[in-house]
């Protein structure tokens, strides 16, 4: 027990020896370092899981998320230990805030990076749904965006070709037309369109004439038509417009499940609105909760510090720090002064040295000097 509870104070950024002094601060920061330390936790899954979809289906996602959590949860608990650490409970509860207010304001953006990973893990299920829907529209988009250029690649073919057709049903409906009244003709009915005379006459052989002319010609149509559809079959091979298929239920979960972070992030931005584009305020809240959760958890440690009133620790803290800068001024003038006589007691030395230099022969002084210099 004592174990976790120094652990929960390091985790809070306490010095220790002294924070041991005082009992009655020992709970508090205890809760301190308990919320620094679980939000590393949820710093290292958050990050764990998104570093998993960056590296997804790569044989090492699993070992890269692991390393990659460790090292983000470390850096947020190295943030949070000295954000929290670092707020001077002396002075004001104004000056205080906005002493801490940069703190808070990193606090924030640590929480929304935090939150978003999780976030993508409790809106699992929504975000493939939403993918399914989003890669289906970009398949329907993608073969439009063909077929339309296709359409307009091969413009004058494909009218031709409906001109044939057109044409190949006119004539098929007129040969018909003509059968009947050529049967009229040769069993003798009298209309407006045949003599009324029974066997194969004059009129029946100029009735058979046009009808093997208008047979003949649309044997000729369909030859053009197989010709032009051989043909833009052929153009939509090369084009990719045939091989282009929408997705079916197995290829969209399998997309769904493969996707991206970038793919699942926007996915889940797109919560808020259901398929017909209209917004939906169950979706949005529920999601603006959840982020204003860990937001909340984030900026915790730091506003436990700021709500909790100055203790002895925190008075102990400052008074120590006084002193330590006390003693490091007095500790400069020390050395200083130290410093100073050293250097008059070597200036000392050395006139003394030349004044003896100076007072010896010429020849002793000329010898001496060059020694000396």
């Amino acid at each position: 027990m004592k174990g976790i509870i120094r652990f929960f104070w390091f985790c809070s950024g306490a010095h220790v020896q002294t924070l041991k002094k005082y009992p009655i601060e020992h709970n508090k920061y205890v809760g301190i370092g308990a919320t620094i330390f679980f939000t590393a936790l949820f710093a290292t899954l958050s990050g764990g899981y998104a570093m998993y979809f960056v590296f997804s289906g790569d044989p090492y996602a699993v070992a890269f998320a692991v390393l990659f959590g460790l090292i983000w949860g470390l850096a947020i608990f190295n943030m949070d230990r000295y954000i929290v650490a670092s707020i001077d409970k002396q002075g004001s509860g104004t000056r205080q805030f906005f002493q801490a207010l940069p703190r808070i304001l990193l606090a924030i953006m640590i929480g929304v990076v935090i939150s978003r990973p999780l976030e993508l893990k409790i809106f699992d299920k929504e975000i493939k749904q939403k993918l399914k829907v989003t890669y289906l529209k970009a398949q329907h988009r993608r073969i439009d965006t063909v077929q339309k250029t296709y359409t307009q690649k091969y413009g004058l073919e494909l009218a031709k070709n409906t001109d044939l057709k057109k044409e190949k049903d006119s004539l098929e409906k007129d040969i018909n037309r003509s059968r009947y009244q050529l049967n009229q003709e040769i069993f003798g009915d009298k209309t407006n369109q045949t003599s009324g005379k029974v066997g194969f006459g004059t009129f029946a052989k100029q009735n058979q004439a046009v009808l093997t002319a208008k047979e003949a010609r649309l044997n000729s149509v369909r030859e053009e038509i197989l010709k032009t559809e051989v043909y833009l079959g052929a153009r939509k091979d090369y084009e990719g417009l045939n091989n282009i298929r929408l997705y079916n239920d197995r290829q969209l979960d399998s997309l769904a499940n493969v996707s991206g972070f970038a793919d699942r992030n926007h996915a889940l931005g797109q919560l808020a609105y259901d398929d017909s584009g209209v917004f939906a305020d169950d979706t949005y809240w529920a999601e603006m909760f959840i982020s204003l959760l860990f937001i909340l958890f984030e900026c915790l440690p730091v506003f436990v510090k700021l709500m909790s009133p100055m203790g002895p620790y925190d008075v102990a803290i400052a008074k120590n720090g006084e002193a330590d800068i006390h003693y490091a001024q007095r500790s400069k003038e020390r050395n200083i002064e130290v410093t100073d006589n050293l250097f008059r007691h070597h200036v000392e030395n050395d006139i003394e040295r030349h004044k003896d230099i100076i007072s010896k022969q010429p020849i002793d002084y000329e010898t001496e000097r060059h020694r000396f210099d």
